[in-house]
């Protein structure tokens, strides 16, 4: 099955945004993705977007699908629709049409040390660290984020400050507090207690909505908040 189809695309030229239209012939099966791989090689080549892996895995393919950000690899055209309008991801600086500076948001994710912290690392001797399965459960599905951006794009806390970790880095930082292996959760805990922490969610829950491997950001927050709460009240008595 064919039919016609409309991208509109926000595009930015380094000075200014404006949309332009593509129209062509989608067939059944067709991605996002490769629609706008068709533009570039057929109708406009100087269309710029970011991909790699066309598999889900990567993440970099996230723009903005009709206002919901998305996958555009996972994404099939007649699923969404005859018209689509396609925009780059909010709350990121946009450097070219559909491509945006994730270098902030990589940041925040890299304050939260999102890696094991032990105490007694031999990396010359090292040992197996033992998990149970209960243990390995309590943070598996936080584990499986692909850093594309999509929940950090519909979040309304990071569209007004700038400064807030943001749903990403705030689940990768319960990811690591709630691992049996890990021994930085003080560390991390003083980070996401503070004003740029977890108490400026307004636990919208929008992160969840849109992530596409179903993670559930706004519910990392909320066990963050627990974490943070617990925390803050220790501290007054130490």
């Amino acid at each position: 099955m064919e039919r016609e189809v409309l991208f509109r695309i926000r595009r930015f030229d380094g000075e200014k945004e404006y949309w332009q239209d593509f129209r062509f012939t989608a067939r059944k099966g067709m991605t996002v993705l490769e629609g706008l791989y068709f533009i570039k090689e057929n109708l406009d080549g100087s269309l710029a977007f970011r991909a790699s892996c066309r598999m889900g895995i990567c993440g970099s393919c996230a723009v903005k699908i009709n206002g919901k950000p998305r996958l555009a690899c996972e994404t099939q055209i007649f699923d969404v629709g005859d018209v689509l309008e396609i925009e780059p991801l909010d709350n990121m600086p946009v450097l070219k049409d559909l491509i945006v500076d994730m270098d902030g948001f990589f940041r925040k994710h890299e304050a939260v040390k999102p890696y094991l912290i032990r105490k007694d690392d031999d990396y010359e001797n090292p040992k197996e660290l033992l998990q149970t399965p209960k243990e390995l459960h309590a943070y598996y599905d936080f584990s499986l984020c692909i850093k594309c951006g999509a929940c950090y794009s519909a979040c309304p806390a990071s569209a007004t400050r700038s400064d807030y970790l943001g749903p990403a880095a705030i689940t990768a930082a319960y990811r690591f507090c709630a691992d049996s292996r890990d021994e930085g959760r003080e560390d991390r805990l003083a980070l996401v207690s503070g004003s740029e922490g977890v108490w400026r969610c307004h636990f919208n829950a929008e992160c969840s909505e849109v992530c596409p491997k179903s993670i559930e950001p706004a519910k990392a927050i909320q066990k963050m908040r627990l974490m943070s709460a617990i925390h803050m009240i220790k501290s007054i008595f130490r």
